[in-house]
């Protein structure tokens, strides 16, 4: 059998579905729609939620934009320091992405919960599930024993997911944002504390993706 990209890097294989909501792999076919999502809009215009401010990119830059932070991620990806970003549809529809983002994960068994959602499908509880579903994938399959996450102080929709999922708020610190000062709240999640998605989770690819970051040893031949 030929080796293809899932082969090569599991992640772009991996499938988590629960009830209404599919997590899958950013393979390059949906770098393009994506960027369609993103430019379609994302936040209100004069807000950046974002650390890194990459959605007020004029849309002609958007694409390659998109293309390029998700080649690097994945150029990247190693059992070291490994990102894993996923397409969110829901009920078949494409709405955004979803990642986690890890350092030394063997050791500190934590990652950090990322997502953008298209304009138009916000206030829904999308964000809300996806987040719930992650936070799952991470403990119930990825033997995680924390999840962290940050978000702006002027950003109430997030904070609120992440109340709703079960986060602990652990304080806050000043950073630049947009030449100005902003205040980035740090939030913390235990598996006691999560609040799961009424749907069970379906994970395909998990084997390969387990062995890709280090949790389990190769098959014998």
């Amino acid at each position: 059998m030929g080796t293809t990209f899932a082969t090569a890097l599991p992640l772009l294989g991996l499938r988590i579905t629960a009830g209404p909501i599919e997590l899958r792999g950013i393979t390059d076919d949906l770098v393009g729609p994506l960027a369609d999502l993103a430019i379609d809009g994302i936040h209100e215009p004069g807000f950046m939620p974002f650390s890194v401010p990459w959605s007020i990119a004029p849309a002609a830059e958007l694409p390659l934009n998109v293309a390029q932070y998700y080649w690097r991620v994945r150029a990247a990806f190693s059992p070291k320091k490994w990102s894993a970003h996923f397409a969110v549809s829901w009920e078949g529809e494409l709405v955004g992405t979803q990642g986690i983002d890890t350092r030394d994960y063997l050791v500190t068994r934590s990652g950090e919960t990322g997502s953008w959602l298209g304009r138009r499908f916000q206030g829904r509880g999308i964000g809300t599930a996806m987040r719930q579903v992650i936070c799952a994938f991470m403990f119930d399959h990825l033997d995680a024993e924390s999840v962290t996450s940050e978000a702006f102080t002027d950003n109430p929709a997030s904070l609120a997911v992440s109340k709703k999922v079960g986060y602990e708020d652990q304080g806050w610190h000043p950073v630049e944002r947009l030449g100005k000062q902003a205040k980035l709240r740090h939030l913390l999640l235990e598996p006691a504390g999560l609040v799961r998605y009424e749907h069970p989770l379906s994970v395909s690819g998990l084997a390969e993706f387990r062995r890709s970051i280090g949790l389990d040893a190769p098959p014998e031949s």
